[in-house]
């Protein structure tokens, strides 16, 4: 009877410990150091948001004052997970039974680092240094034009290709004449027709400035490319219209699963490859998904049928064919020992974002190339 006293006892320590650990509030300041090639100070802010949620904020604060919504957070007991699309990151914890710590691991592109966290008050809080102001976005009504524009052929040993966005610079690297065209237009190079060989061969780095002030919109981006394209390299065409094979992304039957992003709505999209098959999304319209999908993953235009509005942050992973990727040169590499590979494009789309991606055939506008010259001289 003693010891079935005693294993009551200890059986009834345990659940209060569960208990006390269930009901402990999250809220507040959690600060630690990643434990990565530097250290790096971390903050994570909790709130209840509407509904009593939890809403986490991530702060690297050694690297920015800017801080990473999480898309998912789930809190069970002592087990604490939140995820971050935009990033392609995890952390995963153990809350304390006094509430004071958590104990976990940030995971980031496969790669797990410890991040130990304490709950601190607002006055020992490590104070979150202020990102840069942003740049006043250029007048809806501007019509700028490249103030200066450098052209000049690409370093044929360095892999890689790139459109870059910094400030009011816009860069590029390792783009062909193709590359520089597609985006201006938002077409797939399929959707160019009567080109000369070079202009899918030769590369070229770009770096340009806009005229005016302000910081400019994707539209106004697209537009000062197209002058420089005339301008540059002497393109003239007119559009046709053809029945190509296509991608159509449609939502699938369960619905989409994407996170809003907490991002500016007028601001840039970001969708930047971390190597082939990983793909973390800020700030992006479904047109910008399907844009970047048709534009150096698949082989065929991309047709956003979705009907979906508004600008998602989310991070696509799969394991890549030899199909894909075909301008970069994609090396598809065999799957790590004990590590499951993700799954094929078209299955990571429907199980990952709840959209489908469907070979069909559409009736689309296609660029036929009149003229084009090699870029004049800088």
């Amino acid at each position: 009877m003693k010891k079935l006293i005693l294993g009551i006892i200890a059986v009834a320590t345990i659940c209060c410990g569960v208990l006390l650990a269930q009901a402990q509030d999250v809220t507040g300041n959690w600060q630690g150091t990643l434990k990565a090639n530097t250290d790096l100070r971390t903050v994570v802010k909790i709130t209840k948001a509407d509904g009593g949620k939890l809403a986490v904020m991530f702060y690297s604060i050694d690297q920015s004052g800017r801080g990473i919504g999480a898309s998912a957070v789930d809190v069970k007991g002592s087990s604490i997970k939140f995820s971050f699309a935009a990033m392609d990151g995890t952390y995963e914890g153990t809350l304390s039974t006094d509430g004071k710590s958590i104990a976990g691991n940030f995971t980031q592109g496969g790669r797990s680092t410890p991040l130990n966290l304490v709950h601190v008050s607002a006055e020992a809080a490590w104070p979150i240094p202020e990102p840069p102001a942003p740049v006043p976005p250029m007048a809806a009504d501007a019509n700028p034009v490249f103030e200066v524009a450098t052209i000049k052929p690409s370093d044929p040993d360095r892999p890689g290709k790139a459109f870059l966005v910094q400030g009011r610079q816009f860069s590029t690297l390792n783009t062909t004449l193709s590359d520089l065209i597609t985006f201006a237009y938002g077409l797939h190079a399929r959707q160019l027709v009567g080109a000369p060989d070079w202009v899918e061969k030769d590369k070229y780095d770009l770096t340009a400035l806009p005229d005016g002030v302000g910081q400019p919109s994707l539209k106004q981006w697209k537009t000062m490319f197209q002058k420089l394209l005339a301008d540059r390299f002497q393109l003239t065409f007119h559009h046709d219209n053809k029945e190509l094979s296509v991608y159509a992304l449609t939502v699938g039957k369960n619905g989409p699963k994407l996170t809003k992003s907490q991002g500016d709505p007028n601001g840039l999209p970001g969708l930047f490859f971390r190597g082939f098959g990983v793909l973390p999304a800020q700030n992006a319209t479904m047109a910008d998904f399907a844009g970047v999908m048709q534009s150096a993953v698949l082989d065929k235009p991309v047709v956003d049928q979705t009907g979906i509005t508004g600008r998602y942050d989310f991070t696509l992973k799969w394991t890549p064919d030899e199909s894909q990727f075909g301008g970069a040169g994609a090396r598809v590499p065999p799957p790590a020992d004990n590590v499951a590979a993700p799954p094929d494009l078209y299955t990571a789309i429907q199980e990952q974002l709840g959209l489908k991606i469907v070979a069909t055939k559409a009736p689309v506008d296609v660029l036929v190339i009149d003229h084009v010259a090699k870029p004049s001289a800088n």
